[in-house]
């Protein structure tokens, strides 16, 4: 109950997240992962109004009495040409700024001011401010000012809707993977071509070779290898015959296939997959929100270095225009873009590429929780290893060869579906043997087989059947039993005419990325836990292999979630990877739960983080990219409040007695230059390595 409780309570609070950036309707930067179209849709109308505005922007430049004076030319004049620049400043205001003016409206509503409405503060107030000074003191105006203002507004916002566009362009990616139509099987056997939006359960469709699969389903016949890689990145094809499943999205290779549908549309993995993607862009990180206030905050600032600048000006020269231009330059510059750009562009890179290494990121408070985390609990089955039997160790007797052996064993446990037998034929065919040719094969219930072979009796099994046999071990098979039972391994040995010829070490195969993974965990300072419901014995010879620091063994399904409190109880931060229904509570306890993408639905709805492969490796990269992610966002929000920390008392004349005052002009500049290096710092995430794959 606790666990469900938790869950729903994640869910309302995730819920309340996503309400939060409903408000915040605007221009995308905190809901970036709304919608692709909404996005396109705002990135086309910055790019066309940015464009337009420039060109717009050249004649006020021209007629700008300043500019004329800094660069020594002049245009001609004639009746009204003192109004050409003003006039077209007015329709850019009216064409380029007045979009900013309506997203800041819910800001207002909410009364939770932010980017858009510092924005539509400074350019409102160099409108108003100008328009004014055309009339009261004409040339002391800055139209031209307002006018690079709101282009360099718009190339910033049509520069991060795009940035935000590729980087959610993961969804996009996925969603092409769905083919339209579908070949399906009709009652006479023949086939018609439908839509995909026209399948339903236990429809039956025909797969050319080389085509996408349109939906989930079973194979019902044929045999082929399909590529899954863009949904588990597993880059070698799968090989599927009858009876396995297959994910629509996947691509046929050369065999045709005949499936049974089992999901369609959202149901499918690919739609779960694309939902994962699309909530992770829509929930907000800490240092997102912390982002958000910080424009709110900066709002009022703003406002109080204004108020302030203009007192003290009056007190200093009395009321004059010079003080309403240090009061316009004070607000034009708290417009604070590289703020509004620092977060979101980190967010939507790192889930990117995050997506890209088969990480998909539910929650984004856990990615960056990640970083904190000082305990990792992985459940053994199925993570650390394989949850499949295979041969860890053999020995031979004198005069036999191994392939001899081997081929004997394939020839013995040919048929047999036993999880032994098969681990000790996978061993045969890794070794590329061919099968011995035996006759009279015979099961012996409880104690092995037997086979004729060459004329001689040829057994296989365990340690009853040496009692069967009354057979004694000696020498170095017995000290090869000692080892296997000390490391909790299953012997199964060979007898030929009364003779043990060989002995077959067999266990849980480890993973061969474990290994790694625990040695990288330690490296970055993180201590590692393992969980299973195995004996002590098992599981103490698997934390061994892999340098493991904190073995629970013998855990029952229920008490799972018990252990992982246990170390939160020792002030630690505990991650969990699972797969299982019965990790699901676990995962929900832990501070952050990890899922491993091979595992049941209820797991993964129970994690943080999914991993699309099953690979323990990708533990580590979840912790690099957290890291990576973080400094980044600090960078960014250092250099974004830096610059207005010192841009402000600039503008508000602090150094005026000095004889310097920074004009709206140059503040405009140097904020256009603040936007750009953030930019640049959040696309340097991408050269971020993460744990590369051995071999």
């Amino acid at each position: 109950m606790e666990h469900e409780a938790m869950a729903s309570q994640h869910a309302h609070t995730h819920e309340a997240h996503n309400e939060q950036s409903m408000d915040h309707t605007h221009h995308g930067h905190e809901g970036h992962g709304g919608h692709g179209v909404d996005h396109s849709g705002h990135e086309i109308m910055f790019r066309n109004r940015f464009w337009v505005s420039l060109i717009l922007t050249i004649p006020v430049l021209l007629f700008s009495p300043m500019i004329q004076e800094w660069f020594g030319f002049s245009m001609p004049e004639f009746p009204g040409s003192t109004l050409i620049g003003p006039g077209f400043a007015i329709v850019i205001f009216l064409y380029g700024g007045v979009p900013f003016l309506q997203m800041a409206v819910p800001e207002v509503q909410n009364r939770k001011p932010g980017m858009m409405l510092l924005i539509s503060l400074a350019i409102t107030v160099a409108f108003v401010y100008s328009l004014f000074a055309l009339f009261a003191s004409p040339g002391s105006g800055f139209f031209w000012e307002m006018a690079t203002l709101i282009d360099i507004m718009l190339l910033g916002h049509w520069m991060e809707m795009r940035s935000v566009r590729q980087a959610s362009g993961a969804l996009n990616e996925l969603a092409k993977l769905m083919p339209d139509t579908a070949e399906r099987v009709t009652d006479n056997g023949n086939t018609e071509e439908v839509s995909v939006a026209e399948l339903r359960n236990g429809d039956v469709l025909l797969i050319r070779p080389g085509a996408s699969v349109p939906a989930d389903g079973e194979i019902i016949e044929g045999h082929s290898d399909l590529n899954e890689a863009m949904i588990t990145g597993e880059s070698k094809p799968v090989e599927k015959s009858e009876g396995d499943k297959v994910i629509g999205g996947t691509i046929n290779g050369d065999g045709s296939l005949r499936i049974r549908v089992s999901a369609t549309g959202d149901e499918t993995a690919l739609a779960g997959i694309m939902r994962l993607v699309e909530e992770a862009q829509r929930s907000k990180s800490n240092t997102q929100i912390l982002a958000d206030k910080a424009a709110g905050w900066l709002f009022y600032i703003a406002l109080a270095v204004a108020a302030l600048t203009a007192v003290l000006w009056i007190a200093a020269v009395g009321l004059q225009l010079e003080v309403l231009e240090r009061v316009v330059t004070v607000l034009v510059i708290a417009c604070p873009h590289a703020l509004g750009l620092a977060i979101p562009l980190v967010v939507a890179i790192s889930t990117s590429m995050g997506a890209r290494n088969g990480i998909l990121v539910r929650n984004r408070l856990a990615l960056e929780q990640a970083r904190q985390i000082d305990t990792i609990v992985f459940d053994k089955t199925g993570t650390l290893t394989e949850g499949r039997f295979g041969v860890v160790n053999m020995i031979t007797a004198e005069g036999w060869q191994e392939e001899d052996v081997l081929a004997l064993a394939l020839a013995v446990e040919g048929d047999s579906e036993h999880p032994i037998a098969r681990g000790i034929r996978e061993k045969a065919e890794a070794a590329g043997v061919k099968p011995a040719t035996i006759s009279s094969f015979e099961a012996i219930k409880g104690r092995g087989i037997k086979a004729a072979y060459d004329g001689k009796t040829v057994y296989v099994g365990g340690p009853r059947l040496l009692e069967l046999l009354e057979l004694d071990l000696a020498g170095d098979t017995s000290r090869f039993r000692q080892e296997a039972n000390d490391n909790a391994q299953t012997v199964v040995y060979m007898v030929v005419e009364n003779e043990v010829v060989a002995a077959f070490a067999l266990a849980d195969v480890v993973r061969e990325e474990s290994k790694q993974a625990v040695q990288r965990l330690h490296e970055m300072g993180v201590e590692v836990a393992m969980l299973t419901g195995d004996s002590q014995q098992v599981a103490d010879a698997v934390a061994r292999e892999l340098g493991i620091d904190t073995v629970f063994a013998e855990v029952l399904p229920e008490h799972k979630d018990q252990k992982v409190s246990e170390l939160q109880r020792q002030g630690k931060k505990v991650a969990m990877v699972g797969d299982g229904v019965n990790d699901a509570p676990a995962l929900t306890r832990a501070d952050i739960g990890i899922a491993i993408g091979s595992g049941t639905d209820v797991a993964i709805e129970s994690a943080g983080i999914i991993l699309v492969r099953s690979n323990p490796l990708d533990v580590v990269k979840i912790f690099e990219l957290s890291r990576a992610t973080y400094r980044k966002m600090i960078q960014n929000l250092l250099w974004a409040t830096g610059y207005n920390v010192v841009a402000l008392p600039l503008a508000a004349g602090i150094l005026a007695p000095v004889g310097f005052i920074l004009s709206p002009a140059i503040g405009a500049v140097f904020m256009s230059l603040s936007t750009i290096i953030v930019a640049i710092n959040a696309q340097l995430l991408r050269r971020t390595q993460l744990a590369a794959q051995p071999g």
